[in-house]
Protein backbone atom coordinates (compact mmCIF):
# COMPACT_ATOMS: atom_id res chain seq x y z
CA UNK A 1 0.00 0.00 0.00
CA UNK A 2 2.94 2.35 0.70
CA UNK A 3 4.33 2.13 -2.79
CA UNK A 4 0.77 3.67 -4.00
CA UNK A 5 0.24 6.12 -1.62
CA UNK A 6 4.14 7.27 -2.15
CA UNK A 7 2.97 8.39 -5.69
CA UNK A 8 -0.23 10.75 -4.80
CA UNK A 9 1.23 13.73 -5.75
CA UNK A 10 1.86 11.62 -9.39
CA UNK A 11 -1.46 10.47 -9.60
CA UNK A 12 -2.92 13.89 -8.52
CA UNK A 13 -0.41 15.53 -11.50
CA UNK A 14 -2.38 12.61 -14.45
CA UNK A 15 -5.44 13.49 -13.18
CA UNK A 16 -5.15 17.30 -13.68
CA UNK A 17 -3.36 16.38 -17.13
CA UNK A 18 -6.53 14.19 -18.36
CA UNK A 19 -8.72 17.16 -17.43
CA UNK A 20 -10.63 15.34 -14.04
CA UNK A 21 -12.43 18.55 -12.97
CA UNK A 22 -15.42 19.94 -11.55
CA UNK A 23 -16.93 23.14 -11.63
CA UNK A 24 -19.10 24.92 -9.72
CA UNK A 25 -20.63 28.43 -9.60
CA UNK A 26 -20.08 30.92 -7.21
CA UNK A 27 -21.11 34.80 -7.21
CA UNK A 28 -22.31 33.92 -10.67
CA UNK A 29 -19.32 33.27 -11.98
CA UNK A 30 -17.78 29.68 -13.34
CA UNK A 31 -14.74 28.22 -11.38
CA UNK A 32 -13.72 24.82 -12.94
CA UNK A 33 -11.06 22.82 -10.06
CA UNK A 34 -9.23 19.33 -9.60
CA UNK A 35 -11.15 17.06 -7.20
CA UNK A 36 -7.92 15.87 -4.99
CA UNK A 37 -7.26 12.73 -4.79
CA UNK A 38 -5.86 10.81 -1.72
CA UNK A 39 -4.34 7.05 -2.20
CA UNK A 40 -5.23 6.04 1.75
CA UNK A 41 -7.58 3.10 0.06
CA UNK A 42 -11.18 2.28 2.06
CA UNK A 43 -11.43 -0.92 2.29
CA UNK A 44 -14.98 -2.70 2.84
CA UNK A 45 -14.88 -6.34 3.37
CA UNK A 46 -16.68 -8.84 0.77
CA UNK A 47 -19.02 -10.14 4.01
CA UNK A 48 -19.73 -6.50 4.30
CA UNK A 49 -20.47 -5.48 0.94
CA UNK A 50 -22.87 -8.51 0.54
CA UNK A 51 -24.90 -7.38 3.11
CA UNK A 52 -25.23 -3.82 1.61
CA UNK A 53 -25.73 -5.22 -1.56
CA UNK A 54 -28.84 -6.85 -0.52
CA UNK A 55 -30.10 -3.71 1.29
CA UNK A 56 -29.02 -1.60 -1.84
CA UNK A 57 -31.00 -3.38 -4.31
CA UNK A 58 -33.85 -3.81 -2.03
CA UNK A 59 -34.13 0.26 -1.71
CA UNK A 60 -33.55 1.18 -5.43
CA UNK A 61 -36.17 -1.64 -6.25
CA UNK A 62 -39.00 -0.37 -3.76
CA UNK A 63 -38.25 3.29 -4.69
CA UNK A 64 -38.84 2.46 -8.32
CA UNK A 65 -42.01 0.83 -7.92
CA UNK A 66 -42.82 4.40 -5.92
CA UNK A 67 -42.07 6.36 -8.67
CA UNK A 68 -44.53 4.45 -11.02
CA UNK A 69 -47.41 4.12 -8.24
CA UNK A 70 -46.94 8.03 -7.85
CA UNK A 71 -47.38 8.71 -11.52
CA UNK A 72 -50.01 6.21 -11.82
CA UNK A 73 -52.44 5.30 -9.42
CA UNK A 74 -50.93 6.50 -6.29
CA UNK A 75 -52.02 3.78 -4.13
CA UNK A 76 -49.71 5.06 -1.35
CA UNK A 77 -51.45 8.11 -0.77
CA UNK A 78 -54.75 6.31 -0.48
CA UNK A 79 -53.37 3.93 1.63
CA UNK A 80 -52.46 6.99 3.97
CA UNK A 81 -48.47 5.42 4.06
CA UNK A 82 -47.74 8.65 2.86
CA UNK A 83 -49.56 12.06 3.03
CA UNK A 84 -50.48 13.58 -0.06
CA UNK A 85 -48.73 16.91 0.88
CA UNK A 86 -45.42 15.60 0.76
CA UNK A 87 -46.03 14.58 -2.76
CA UNK A 88 -47.81 17.52 -4.18
CA UNK A 89 -46.27 20.46 -2.49
CA UNK A 90 -42.46 18.89 -3.20
CA UNK A 91 -40.38 20.73 -6.23
CA UNK A 92 -39.44 17.09 -7.33
CA UNK A 93 -43.09 16.22 -8.82
CA UNK A 94 -43.94 16.77 -11.88
CA UNK A 95 -47.39 17.07 -13.39
CA UNK A 96 -46.78 16.64 -17.35
CA UNK A 97 -44.99 13.26 -16.17
CA UNK A 98 -48.21 11.66 -14.66
CA UNK A 99 -49.50 8.65 -16.73
CA UNK A 100 -45.91 7.85 -18.40
CA UNK A 101 -44.64 4.49 -18.25
CA UNK A 102 -41.08 4.75 -19.24
CA UNK A 103 -39.39 2.15 -21.28
CA UNK A 104 -39.21 -1.24 -19.19
CA UNK A 105 -41.23 0.28 -16.58
CA UNK A 106 -37.40 1.88 -15.16
CA UNK A 107 -37.71 5.21 -13.33
CA UNK A 108 -33.98 5.44 -11.45
CA UNK A 109 -31.62 3.77 -13.97
CA UNK A 110 -28.46 4.94 -12.32
CA UNK A 111 -29.42 5.66 -8.35
CA UNK A 112 -26.83 7.31 -6.47
CA UNK A 113 -27.24 5.98 -2.84
CA UNK A 114 -25.19 7.96 -0.16
CA UNK A 115 -24.24 5.59 2.99
CA UNK A 116 -22.51 6.83 5.97
CA UNK A 117 -20.58 4.46 8.37
CA UNK A 118 -20.48 5.40 12.17
CA UNK A 119 -18.03 4.23 14.43
CA UNK A 120 -19.93 1.09 15.62
CA UNK A 121 -19.69 -0.37 12.43
CA UNK A 122 -23.15 0.09 11.44
CA UNK A 123 -23.75 1.74 7.89
CA UNK A 124 -26.59 4.42 7.87
CA UNK A 125 -28.47 5.29 4.23
CA UNK A 126 -27.71 9.06 4.45
CA UNK A 127 -29.75 10.43 0.77
CA UNK A 128 -30.76 8.74 -2.32
CA UNK A 129 -30.25 10.49 -5.35
CA UNK A 130 -32.69 9.51 -8.34
CA UNK A 131 -32.14 12.36 -10.73
CA UNK A 132 -28.75 12.76 -12.30
CA UNK A 133 -26.37 11.30 -9.93
CA UNK A 134 -22.63 12.09 -10.26
CA UNK A 135 -19.72 10.77 -9.50
CA UNK A 136 -18.86 7.29 -11.22
CA UNK A 137 -16.23 8.50 -13.69
CA UNK A 138 -14.04 9.47 -10.62
CA UNK A 139 -12.63 6.30 -9.18
CA UNK A 140 -13.03 4.43 -12.64
CA UNK A 141 -10.06 6.54 -13.55
CA UNK A 142 -8.10 7.04 -10.85
CA UNK A 143 -8.29 3.36 -10.29
CA UNK A 144 -6.61 2.81 -13.55
CA UNK A 145 -3.99 5.65 -12.74
CA UNK A 146 -3.41 4.12 -9.78
CA UNK A 147 -2.61 0.27 -11.29
CA UNK A 148 -0.40 2.30 -13.75
CA UNK A 149 1.45 3.71 -10.97
CA UNK A 150 1.96 0.56 -8.58
CA UNK A 151 0.68 -2.33 -10.25
CA UNK A 152 2.34 -4.61 -7.63
CA UNK A 153 -0.24 -3.22 -5.38
CA UNK A 154 -2.99 -4.65 -7.40
CA UNK A 155 -1.52 -7.87 -8.39
CA UNK A 156 -0.98 -8.70 -4.40
CA UNK A 157 -4.42 -7.83 -3.09
CA UNK A 158 -7.82 -9.49 -3.85
CA UNK A 159 -10.30 -7.04 -4.73
CA UNK A 160 -12.88 -6.33 -7.54
CA UNK A 161 -12.46 -4.63 -11.03
CA UNK A 162 -14.48 -1.72 -11.06
CA UNK A 163 -13.48 -1.34 -14.66
CA UNK A 164 -16.81 -3.18 -15.54
CA UNK A 165 -18.92 0.43 -14.96
CA UNK A 166 -18.93 0.97 -18.40
CA UNK A 167 -20.28 -2.10 -19.37
CA UNK A 168 -23.06 -2.11 -16.67
CA UNK A 169 -24.31 0.91 -17.97
CA UNK A 170 -23.96 -0.07 -21.47
CA UNK A 171 -26.11 -2.89 -20.29
CA UNK A 172 -28.93 -0.59 -19.17
CA UNK A 173 -29.19 1.77 -22.11
CA UNK A 174 -29.51 -1.53 -24.68
CA UNK A 175 -32.04 -2.80 -22.23
CA UNK A 176 -34.55 0.48 -22.44
CA UNK A 177 -33.39 1.60 -25.68
CA UNK A 178 -36.38 1.91 -27.72
CA UNK A 179 -34.65 1.10 -31.04
CA UNK A 180 -31.49 3.80 -32.38
CA UNK A 181 -28.01 4.24 -30.78
CA UNK A 182 -27.55 5.17 -27.18
CA UNK A 183 -26.23 9.02 -26.60
CA UNK A 184 -25.30 10.91 -23.48
CA UNK A 185 -26.83 14.68 -23.44
CA UNK A 186 -24.82 17.43 -21.78
CA UNK A 187 -25.81 21.11 -21.50
CA UNK A 188 -22.63 21.57 -22.58
CA UNK A 189 -18.67 22.35 -21.80
CA UNK A 190 -19.38 24.67 -18.80
CA UNK A 191 -21.70 21.82 -16.88
CA UNK A 192 -19.92 20.75 -13.81
CA UNK A 193 -19.71 17.22 -14.80
CA UNK A 194 -18.67 17.85 -18.00
CA UNK A 195 -15.52 15.76 -17.43
CA UNK A 196 -17.85 12.61 -16.74
CA UNK A 197 -20.58 13.19 -19.75
CA UNK A 198 -17.44 12.53 -22.13
CA UNK A 199 -15.79 10.14 -20.11
CA UNK A 200 -18.40 8.39 -19.91
CA UNK A 201 -19.36 8.92 -23.64
CA UNK A 202 -16.38 7.29 -24.41
CA UNK A 203 -16.37 4.20 -22.22
CA UNK A 204 -19.57 3.22 -23.27
CA UNK A 205 -19.09 3.67 -26.73
CA UNK A 206 -22.23 5.95 -26.99
CA UNK A 207 -22.70 9.37 -28.73
CA UNK A 208 -22.08 12.88 -27.02
CA UNK A 209 -24.74 15.16 -27.70
CA UNK A 210 -25.74 18.73 -27.08
CA UNK A 211 -28.92 20.63 -27.85
CA UNK A 212 -27.17 21.58 -30.96
CA UNK A 213 -27.03 17.73 -32.34
CA UNK A 214 -30.43 16.31 -32.14
CA UNK A 215 -33.59 17.05 -33.76
CA UNK A 216 -37.60 15.46 -32.78
CA UNK A 217 -38.50 14.77 -36.42
CA UNK A 218 -41.58 12.58 -37.32
CA UNK A 219 -42.10 11.81 -33.11
CA UNK A 220 -38.71 10.25 -33.13
CA UNK A 221 -34.97 11.72 -31.48
CA UNK A 222 -32.38 11.71 -34.06
CA UNK A 223 -28.57 12.78 -34.11
CA UNK A 224 -27.35 15.15 -36.76
CA UNK A 225 -24.15 13.66 -38.59
CA UNK A 226 -21.74 16.22 -39.65
CA UNK A 227 -22.62 15.68 -43.58
CA UNK A 228 -26.68 15.93 -42.77
CA UNK A 229 -27.78 12.18 -42.32
CA UNK A 230 -29.83 10.91 -38.89
CA UNK A 231 -29.34 8.62 -36.56
CA UNK A 232 -32.39 7.21 -34.32
CA UNK A 233 -31.58 7.88 -30.53
CA UNK A 234 -33.36 5.03 -28.64
CA UNK A 235 -31.79 5.48 -25.42
CA UNK A 236 -30.81 9.35 -24.09
CA UNK A 237 -29.00 8.89 -21.02
CA UNK A 238 -29.79 12.82 -19.95
CA UNK A 239 -27.49 14.87 -17.48
CA UNK A 240 -29.33 17.73 -17.77
CA UNK A 241 -32.00 18.78 -15.29
CA UNK A 242 -35.80 18.39 -15.69
CA UNK A 243 -36.78 21.89 -15.89
CA UNK A 244 -34.19 22.94 -19.00
CA UNK A 245 -34.88 19.38 -20.66
CA UNK A 246 -37.68 20.35 -22.68
CA UNK A 247 -38.42 24.20 -23.23
CA UNK A 248 -42.33 23.05 -24.39
CA UNK A 249 -42.75 21.26 -21.39
CA UNK A 250 -40.85 22.97 -18.43
CA UNK A 251 -38.90 26.13 -18.78
CA UNK A 252 -39.49 27.70 -21.88
CA UNK A 253 -36.63 30.24 -21.23
CA UNK A 254 -34.17 27.08 -21.43
CA UNK A 255 -31.72 27.32 -24.32
CA UNK A 256 -30.63 24.27 -23.49
CA UNK A 257 -32.90 21.06 -23.99
CA UNK A 258 -34.86 19.55 -26.49
CA UNK A 259 -38.33 21.12 -27.95
CA UNK A 260 -40.87 18.31 -28.08
CA UNK A 261 -38.66 15.69 -26.21
CA UNK A 262 -41.62 15.13 -23.63
CA UNK A 263 -44.01 14.35 -26.56
CA UNK A 264 -41.94 11.37 -27.74
CA UNK A 265 -41.19 10.25 -24.40
CA UNK A 266 -44.45 9.94 -23.62
CA UNK A 267 -45.60 8.12 -26.63
CA UNK A 268 -42.54 5.31 -25.76
CA UNK A 269 -40.13 6.52 -28.90
CA UNK A 270 -36.93 7.26 -26.67
CA UNK A 271 -35.76 6.15 -23.67
CA UNK A 272 -34.59 8.12 -21.14
CA UNK A 273 -32.30 7.92 -18.66
CA UNK A 274 -33.28 8.84 -15.31
CA UNK A 275 -36.99 9.51 -16.21
CA UNK A 276 -38.17 13.05 -15.41
CA UNK A 277 -39.77 13.57 -12.76
CA UNK A 278 -37.43 11.41 -10.16
CA UNK A 279 -37.44 14.14 -7.92
CA UNK A 280 -40.59 13.25 -5.89
CA UNK A 281 -38.33 10.01 -4.67
CA UNK A 282 -35.69 12.11 -3.67
CA UNK A 283 -36.70 14.49 -1.61
CA UNK A 284 -34.79 14.98 1.91
CA UNK A 285 -38.82 14.57 3.35
CA UNK A 286 -39.59 11.50 1.01
CA UNK A 287 -36.15 10.22 2.73
CA UNK A 288 -38.64 9.54 5.96
CA UNK A 289 -40.90 7.26 3.98
CA UNK A 290 -38.56 5.16 2.55
CA UNK A 291 -38.42 2.50 5.30
CA UNK A 292 -42.07 2.52 4.95
CA UNK A 293 -42.09 1.68 0.95
CA UNK A 294 -39.86 -0.79 1.04
CA UNK A 295 -42.23 -2.65 3.77
CA UNK A 296 -45.87 -1.59 1.44
CA UNK A 297 -44.09 -2.83 -1.80
CA UNK A 298 -42.26 -5.65 -1.43
CA UNK A 299 -43.32 -6.59 2.17
CA UNK A 300 -40.26 -6.86 3.45
CA UNK A 301 -38.33 -5.54 6.63
CA UNK A 302 -35.66 -2.94 5.40
CA UNK A 303 -32.53 -4.24 5.80
CA UNK A 304 -30.40 -0.84 5.66
CA UNK A 305 -31.59 2.21 7.97
CA UNK A 306 -31.76 5.66 7.26
CA UNK A 307 -29.94 7.46 9.83
CA UNK A 308 -32.62 8.69 12.88
CA UNK A 309 -34.74 11.48 10.94
CA UNK A 310 -37.94 13.65 12.33
CA UNK A 311 -40.26 15.18 10.23
CA UNK A 312 -41.58 18.32 11.94
CA UNK A 313 -44.72 18.03 9.98
CA UNK A 314 -46.02 15.77 12.39
CA UNK A 315 -46.26 16.72 16.13
CA UNK A 316 -44.84 14.39 18.03
CA UNK A 317 -41.63 14.48 15.66
CA UNK A 318 -41.90 18.83 15.97
CA UNK A 319 -41.88 18.20 19.98
CA UNK A 320 -38.90 16.18 20.00
CA UNK A 321 -36.90 18.57 17.20
CA UNK A 322 -37.93 21.37 19.42
CA UNK A 323 -36.79 19.95 23.04
CA UNK A 324 -33.69 18.82 21.55
CA UNK A 325 -33.02 20.95 19.11
CA UNK A 326 -29.24 21.91 19.80
CA UNK A 327 -28.12 18.15 19.20
CA UNK A 328 -29.42 17.75 15.79
CA UNK A 329 -28.57 18.42 12.59
CA UNK A 330 -31.51 20.20 10.19
CA UNK A 331 -31.55 20.00 6.21
CA UNK A 332 -33.73 22.25 4.44
CA UNK A 333 -35.31 19.55 1.74
CA UNK A 334 -35.03 22.54 -1.06
CA UNK A 335 -31.27 22.49 -0.59
CA UNK A 336 -28.59 20.34 -2.51
CA UNK A 337 -25.24 20.15 -2.75
CA UNK A 338 -24.44 20.22 0.92
CA UNK A 339 -26.43 23.73 1.17
CA UNK A 340 -29.11 24.15 3.69
CA UNK A 341 -27.46 21.75 6.44
CA UNK A 342 -26.22 22.97 9.64
CA UNK A 343 -26.34 22.10 13.09
CA UNK A 344 -28.55 23.55 15.96
CA UNK A 345 -25.81 24.04 18.28
CA UNK A 346 -23.94 26.21 16.05
CA UNK A 347 -26.93 29.13 15.72
CA UNK A 348 -26.93 32.23 17.69
CA UNK A 349 -30.07 32.35 20.29
CA UNK A 350 -31.57 35.11 17.55
CA UNK A 351 -30.82 32.66 14.75
CA UNK A 352 -32.04 29.85 16.66
CA UNK A 353 -35.76 31.38 17.45
CA UNK A 354 -35.98 32.75 14.10
CA UNK A 355 -35.52 29.10 11.91
CA UNK A 356 -37.40 27.73 14.73
CA UNK A 357 -40.64 30.38 13.80
CA UNK A 358 -40.00 28.93 10.02
CA UNK A 359 -39.87 25.55 10.86
CA UNK A 360 -43.59 26.00 12.70
CA UNK A 361 -44.17 27.84 9.68
CA UNK A 362 -43.41 25.41 6.85
CA UNK A 363 -42.99 22.48 9.07
CA UNK A 364 -42.99 20.86 5.23
CA UNK A 365 -39.40 22.36 4.14
CA UNK A 366 -37.24 21.07 7.30
CA UNK A 367 -36.00 17.42 8.25
CA UNK A 368 -33.75 16.94 11.86
CA UNK A 369 -31.46 14.12 12.54
CA UNK A 370 -29.37 12.94 14.89
CA UNK A 371 -26.03 13.70 14.35
CA UNK A 372 -24.30 10.75 13.74
CA UNK A 373 -20.79 10.01 15.10
CA UNK A 374 -19.08 9.18 11.49
CA UNK A 375 -15.88 7.13 11.16
CA UNK A 376 -13.24 9.28 10.20
CA UNK A 377 -10.99 8.28 7.72
CA UNK A 378 -7.44 8.91 7.25
CA UNK A 379 -6.20 11.56 4.28
CA UNK A 380 -2.96 12.75 3.77
CA UNK A 381 -2.63 16.32 4.34
CA UNK A 382 0.75 18.10 3.37
CA UNK A 383 2.28 15.17 3.94
CA UNK A 384 1.11 14.18 7.05
CA UNK A 385 -1.59 11.78 8.28
CA UNK A 386 -4.99 13.18 9.75
CA UNK A 387 -8.37 12.21 10.13
CA UNK A 388 -11.73 13.44 8.28
CA UNK A 389 -14.94 12.59 7.68
CA UNK A 390 -16.19 10.99 4.97
CA UNK A 391 -19.04 9.59 3.12
CA UNK A 392 -19.42 6.81 0.19
CA UNK A 393 -22.07 7.08 -2.81
CA UNK A 394 -22.60 3.72 -4.07
CA UNK A 395 -24.35 3.33 -7.53
CA UNK A 396 -27.22 0.77 -8.20
CA UNK A 397 -27.72 0.40 -11.80
CA UNK A 398 -31.32 -1.08 -12.80
CA UNK A 399 -31.66 -2.67 -16.19
CA UNK A 400 -32.82 -5.86 -17.00
CA UNK A 401 -31.50 -7.01 -13.29
CA UNK A 402 -30.71 -4.27 -10.54
CA UNK A 403 -27.02 -4.22 -9.45
CA UNK A 404 -24.67 -2.69 -7.43
CA UNK A 405 -21.11 -1.70 -9.05
CA UNK A 406 -18.93 -3.08 -6.43
CA UNK A 407 -16.74 0.39 -5.96
CA UNK A 408 -17.98 3.58 -5.24
CA UNK A 409 -16.99 7.03 -4.69
CA UNK A 410 -16.16 7.96 -0.96
CA UNK A 411 -15.79 12.05 -0.16
CA UNK A 412 -14.14 13.52 2.54
CA UNK A 413 -14.10 16.75 3.81
CA UNK A 414 -10.39 18.70 4.08
CA UNK A 415 -11.92 20.84 6.97
CA UNK A 416 -11.46 19.58 9.87
CA UNK A 417 -14.51 20.81 11.38
CA UNK A 418 -16.87 19.81 8.99
CA UNK A 419 -19.47 16.52 8.47
CA UNK A 420 -19.64 18.31 4.61
CA UNK A 421 -17.80 16.08 2.08
CA UNK A 422 -19.22 17.39 -1.25
CA UNK A 423 -16.61 18.58 -3.44
CA UNK A 424 -18.50 22.15 -4.05
CA UNK A 425 -18.01 22.22 -0.75
CA UNK A 426 -14.28 21.78 -1.31
CA UNK A 427 -14.03 18.22 -0.74
CA UNK A 428 -12.06 15.54 -1.80
CA UNK A 429 -12.24 11.67 -3.26
CA UNK A 430 -10.65 8.40 -2.12
CA UNK A 431 -10.92 4.78 -4.35
CA UNK A 432 -13.28 2.65 -2.77
CA UNK A 433 -11.47 -1.39 -2.78
CA UNK A 434 -14.35 -4.02 -2.26
CA UNK A 435 -12.56 -7.48 -1.07
CA UNK A 436 -13.48 -10.21 -3.87
CA UNK A 437 -12.49 -12.96 -1.09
Amino acid sequence: MDSLINKQKKINESLKRYGVKFGIYKNNTFHEQLFPFDCILIIITKEEFDDLNDGLIQRVKALNLFLYDIYHDKNIIKDNVIPSEFIYSGSGYLLPCQGITPSKNIYSHISGIDLVQSKDGQWYVLEDNLRVPSGASYPMIARELCRRASPKTFRENDIEDNRDYARLLKEVMDHVNTGGINAIFTPGRLNAAYFEHSYLAEQTNSKLVSHQDVIVKDDYLYFKNYDGTLEKIGSLYRRISDDYLDPLTFKEESLIGIPQIMDIYRKGHVALINAPGNGVADDKGIYYFVPKMIEYYLHETPILKNAPTYLPYYDADRKYVLEHFDQLVIKDVAEAGGYGVFFGNSLSKEEKDEFIEKMIREPRRFIAQEVIDFKDLEIIDQNQKVYRKADLRVFVLSGKETKVWKSGLTRFSRNPDSFIVNSSQGGGFKDTWVLSR
